[in-house]
């Protein structure tokens, strides 16, 4: 058992509740790379920009400064914060990625080469070839199995967008689900591209209530970028996510980011006003104070000075890789979220 609880430490934070008894916390998060692109000029997509004779002048160094920014960010996840954990997040959904091997090539630069991260990923049939994917710590989730599902919309048979990933796995003995989104962006206008967001967000729905009609004590976690705010039709009332805790229903979902909106944090800037676009959605059975299972205990963004632009029009920003041409050798034009799960330890 004392070695159990060593290895534990070493993962996760232990925090001790009003009752003398021992919780483990599991932080998971998703955070969008924005354009974590290779050098080469792949077939059948659109990616001539990110080549060296591309408009962006994808240069090799620029993509190992950008795997390295990024390397760093991610080693930083849930390190410090409300619970500590040395070993970052179980799991962390990401999204605006070429290809497996830019991710590849991310796990194994900085500090994260000496983690025990695994992938999950398929490809996508967007346009410009980005995909989404799952990088775990294959010592805190055990994964099982996955699946890619497609996004039909009939109104466009030309769309193009990212597929949804669902993986599902074993985590701190429970099966956890998670589902790694993207949907489709607001080019062209907010209300003109609504509807594609809004079928997004009803093949999610059907994924997730799939899992919990065929097994309800199975835990879903729904994150992604997901081009809208909570209060948004599609995340309030096609996935019925709801604001407060004490409002969920059984079967229901919490918008673990809803509040953080509310207080005017968000994740990205657009002209002067902030968004939270990247969402962690869960389900009811993960809400309570019962900590015998793994329960929500708290939600953050991610949004630390390193990752900020320092200085003029766009300051406390998000700082990013280029900016209206200019290469900035940032990070991401998002911030990562993170939510922070909790169980009992006997």
């Amino acid at each position: 058992m004392k070695k159990y609880l060593l290895m534990l430490c070493l993962l996760c934070a232990i925090s001790i509740t009003a009752q003398n008894k021992k919780v483990a916390i599991y932080p998971v998060a998703f955070y969008n790379l924005e354009n974590l692109f290779d050098t080469i000029n792949q077939p059948n997509v659109n990616d001539e920009e990110f080549t060296p004779t591309g408009s962006m002048k994808w240069t090799g160094m620029k993509y190992k400064n950008k795997l390295k920014n990024l390397a760093y960010a991610i080693s930083q996840l849930a390190t410090d914060g409300p619970f500590p954990c040395p070993n970052g997040p179980a799991f962390i959904g990401i999204s605006e990625i070429e290809n497996r091997g830019v991710i590849e090539d991310l796990i194994h630069t900085g500090k994260l080469a000496t983690r025990k991260y695994g992938i999950v990923h398929y490809d996508s049939p967007d346009r410009r070839g980005v995909d989404v994917g799952l990088i775990y710590d294959s010592l805190q989730y055990k994964v099982e199995s996955s699946k890619s599902y497609r996004l039909v919309f009939p109104e466009d048979t030309a769309m193009r967008t990212r597929d949804q990933l669902l993986v599902s796995g074993i985590l701190a003995g429970e099966r956890v689900h998670v589902i790694v989104n993207h949907w489709p962006s607001r080019l062209g206008g907010e209300k003109r591209s609504r509807p594609k967001r809004e079928a997004a967000a009803a093949l999610t729905k059907h994924i997730a209530d799939s899992i919990i009609t065929s097994d309800p004590n199975s835990k879903v976690i729904i994150m992604g970028d997901l081009n809208d705010d909570p209060m948004n039709t599609s995340c309030k009332v096609i996935l019925g996510a709801v604001k407060k805790q004490q409002d969920v229903k059984p079967g229901g979902y919490f918008n673990t980011m809803w509040q953080l909106l509310d207080k005017g944090i968000g994740s990205l800037a657009y002209q002067g006003q902030w968004n939270l676009f990247d969402q962690i959605i869960i389900s009811a059975n993960l809400v309570g104070n019962d900590r015998s299972s793994l329960k929500y205990v708290k939600s953050e963004v991610f949004n630390r000075n390193f990752l900020k632009q320092e200085e003029g029009k766009y300051k406390g920003y998000p700082k990013r890789t280029h900016a209206g041409g200019v290469y900035l050798n940032g990070y991401s034009d998002h911030f990562p979220t993170i939510i922070y799960l909790a169980k009992e330890i006997e």
